[in-house]
């Protein structure tokens, strides 16, 4: 019998929009070798996919979304007893800057989402989390690497950072999370993928030059002076001249009805 993929891999919706799945459920969806390197070249897959527009990824099962990096495996590298593949160096949890990731994703926080867990959802732009999921950043607990984490304070004050990272023996609830604001919204389990699916819907009816333009703004613009932000938009907001689709949205607009973007 075949071994399952660590990841699943589905388009939907004609296409448009990319559900990935880790899927260890069995160890809590915990991130080892295979399943790092097929995360990282998923985001790429995507991120080249013309045809698809948003993503969304989960964890198998309800019980965790990712426990992050697989200790036990780290450990039989770390003592000599397992020797790593080599592969193709790609990250897990890649930033919009890294690999030039422009358009949305969409995180489902199904369950535990525990360092590494937590550095897949905080990569994404929108977290939706269910109800009883519980997060966490315990690096500090073992001694682990997080350098994914100096872009954590563009998502939430840096007291509730500090205290997330420093005191890495506690994991909060998805409320708390909602209401330090890095979750976007908390929804019974039941409901996670169905709220999810929503979200990436309503970008489908939106200008995907645009929405990518607006997310490469808002995110580059968060480091760079007033001034370099303005100059910035401004240049990179040229690619939409001549489209197709700026005439598409006046014209829709004015004849009262959905606009039909085609990204070109």
């Amino acid at each position: 019998m075949a071994e399952k993929p660590v990841l699943l891999y589905e388009k939907k919706l004609d296409g448009r929009v990319v559900v990935m799945t880790m899927n260890r459920p069995d160890a809590m969806n915990a991130i080892n070798g295979e399943l790092g390197q097929a995360l990282g070249e998923a985001w790429e897959r995507f991120r080249d996919d013309d045809e698809a527009w948003v993503a969304i990824i989960t964890g198998a099962g309800d019980k965790a979304f990712s426990a992050g990096a697989d200790l036990k495996e780290t450990t039989l590298i770390r003592t000599g007893q397992l020797k790593p593949v080599r592969r193709r160096r790609v990250s897990a949890f890649p930033m919009a800057e890294e690999i030039g990731l422009w358009k949305p994703t969409i995180a489902a926080i199904n369950g535990f989402a525990i360092a590494g867990g937590w550095a897949i959802a905080q990569q994404c732009d929108i977290r939706l989390a269910a109800a009883h999921a519980e997060l966490g950043v315990s690096e500090v607990r073992w001694n682990m690497p997080a350098s994914w984490l100096h872009t954590l304070p563009r998502q939430m004050l840096l007291g509730h950072a500090l205290e997330l990272v420093l005191w890495g023996d506690r994991r909060i609830t998805a409320q708390r999370a909602y209401e330090i604001g890095w979750v976007n919204r908390v929804v019974p389990g039941e409901h996670l993928m169905d709220e999810a699916m929503e979200w990436a819907e309503r970008i489908l009816y939106l200008a995907p030059r645009d929405v990518r333009n607006l997310k490469e703004i808002l995110y580059r613009g968060s480091y760079m002076s007033p001034m370099e932000g303005a100059a910035f938009a401004r240049a990179l907001e040229q690619n939409l001249a001549g489209m197709e689709d700026s005439i598409e949205g006046p014209k829709a607009f004015s004849e009262k009805r959905k606009p039909r973007f085609k990204n070109k």
